[in-house]
């Protein structure tokens, strides 16, 4: 099979392995093997990792399609819905997988893998993005998790929450809360809605006693909170 043939039926998949091509050209692992390795050496097809290429150079839609399940989460879905105008250095990826590199550098661009447990692995949804789908997460989900791995500071959050209030469910950040059950996450969200005005009782019987840093970036001192046990070590 010429390769303009090969390249067609591999333009159908955003990441593709040795059994793949395989498939398409009905030669044995050997063949195949010197079929990609030729065109992976005249720029047709590109290598992720091992047994993983493609011929696409969006860094978002192999991000997405490396591994299953995952989505797509933190910067660069805050940026994917608007809530953000920095451009991501690292795209992060949410998956309940283990993986011994957590790091994969493709087309100029860091892709992180970051493991979640099974019952935190939520509220994403599937979107077409160019030609393939990729999986990110919901607005409200993505503030969650860039709080809850700690790749966004918690004054970066406040602000996209304040700025973008008419089209954040409050109601869902709320119900998302409450479903992870972390203290420290929710005393933080908890203590912002008072500023804001909002009531959220519901969140008020998972303090504990325990004071906390409003902010997890700095460790500067601040006046404390008795309501929601925090450390107002920054100024919303």
């Amino acid at each position: 099979m010429k390769n303009i043939k090969i390249i067609k039926e591999l333009e159908k998949y955003p990441v593709f392995s040795l059994k793949i091509v395989k498939e398409i050209i009905k030669k044995d692992n050997n063949y195949t093997k010197l079929v990609m390795y030729r065109l992976k050496k005249e720029g047709f097809i590109f290598e992720i990792e091992k047994n993983k290429y493609t011929i696409n150079r969006d860094t978002m839609t192999i991000a997405s399609n490396i591994i299953w399940p995952s989505y797509i989460s933190c910067w660069s879905a805050l940026q994917y819905h608007n809530l953000t105008e920095q451009l991501p250095q690292i795209i992060d990826v949410i998956t309940t997988r283990s993986r011994k590199k957590r790091y994969i550098n493709f087309n100029n661009t860091k892709i992180r893998f970051i493991k979640t447990k099974p019952e935190n692995f939520f509220g994403y949804k599937k979107e077409k993005y160019g030609n393939f789908n990729i999986f990110i997460a919901e607005k409200e989900k993505a503030l969650i998790d860039a709080a809850l791995f700690k790749k966004v500071s918690f004054l970066e959050i406040c602000e996209m929450i304040k700025k973008d209030m008419d089209d954040i469910s409050i109601n869902l950040l709320v119900n998302y809360l409450i479903k992870i059950k972390n203290k420290a996450l929710i005393k933080r969200f908890g203590f912002l809605f008072d500023k804001l005005n909002i009531d959220v009782p519901k969140l008020e019987k998972f303090i504990d006693f325990k004071y906390i840093l409003l902010d997890y970036n700095f460790k500067t001192k601040g006046r404390k909170n008795r309501k929601w046990r925090i450390i107002e070590n920054v100024e919303l």
